[in-house]
């Protein structure tokens, strides 16, 4: 792996800053590989840049913007993204264990196999992103934004989605086993085939969900809307709703 000295690197982010300004100047951050573990970029400024298996372990970039940044395959476990700006980032395959996304924008971003596990997204935005077959166990998505967001097959046992936003939003085959959506917004999401097994639902909008095939065994769904769901081949068997013991 390459690695860069403080110098070296300001250098780099120098080059970068006219290259966004001006393509005609400066040169665009190519950092594919870069050893980077524990670097300070808060506020920097990596926009477009490559970043393609780049080690970022528990890196520093608050408030950075990474809009369009390459980041696939990068290691960023336990790294600090509050507030990071990471509009259509390209984080596919990307080690986000543990990592700080609180407050973060991922709209539109590529999450596609990334590892979020124990990672904090609370309130995070992730309009459309997509999270198809992420790994999200023990994930903190509190308050997060997911409206139309993709995680198909995605992993989400044991995660915090207490008043997430997620209408439209394609579940299809993902595992909420165990999961907390309490108040979650699930109007219209798709939970065909998805594993509901002892998830907490309490007062949750899934109106017009579908939720043909889903494995809701020993769910709580007291209080949530279910108006209009599709239930067909659903397994209720021991959840909990208003009107009973299924």
């Amino acid at each position: 792996m390459k690695t860069y000295n403080s110098e070296e690197l300001q250098n780099i982010l120098t080059k970068h800053l006219l290259w966004i300004e001006n393509k005609g100047k400066g040169k665009r951050a190519d950092l594919k590989g870069a050893y980077l573990k524990g670097v300070n970029l808060e506020d920097a400024n990596l926009m477009g840049a490559n970043l393609e298996y780049a080690n970022l372990k528990y890196a520093n970039l608050k408030g950075a913007n990474l809009m369009g940044a390459n980041l696939e395959d990068a290691d960023l476990k336990g790294a600090n993204l509050e507030g990071a700006y990471l509009k259509d980032a390209n984080l596919m395959g990307a080690n986000l264990e543990g990592a700080n996304l609180e407050d973060a924008n991922l709209k539109g971003a590529d999450l596609k196999y990334a590892n979020l596990e124990d990672a904090n997204l609370m309130y995070a935005n992730l309009e459309y992103a997509n999270l198809m077959g992420a790994y999200l166990k023990d994930a903190n998505l509190m308050g997060a934004y997911l409206k139309g967001a993709n995680l198909k097959d995605a992993n989400l046992m044991d995660a915090n989605l207490e008043g997430a936003y997620l209408k439209d939003a394609n579940l299809m085959g993902a595992n909420l086993e165990g999961a907390n959506l309490e108040g979650a917004y699930l109007k219209y999401a798709d939970l065909e085939g998805a594993n509901l097994e002892g998830a907490y639902l309490k007062d949750a909008n899934l109106e017009g969900a579908n939720l043909e095939g889903a494995y809701l065994k020993y769910a709580d769904l007291e209080g949530a809307n279910l108006e209009g769901a599709y239930l067909k081949y659903a397994d209720l068997e021991g959840s909990y709703s208003e009107i009973g013991v299924f």
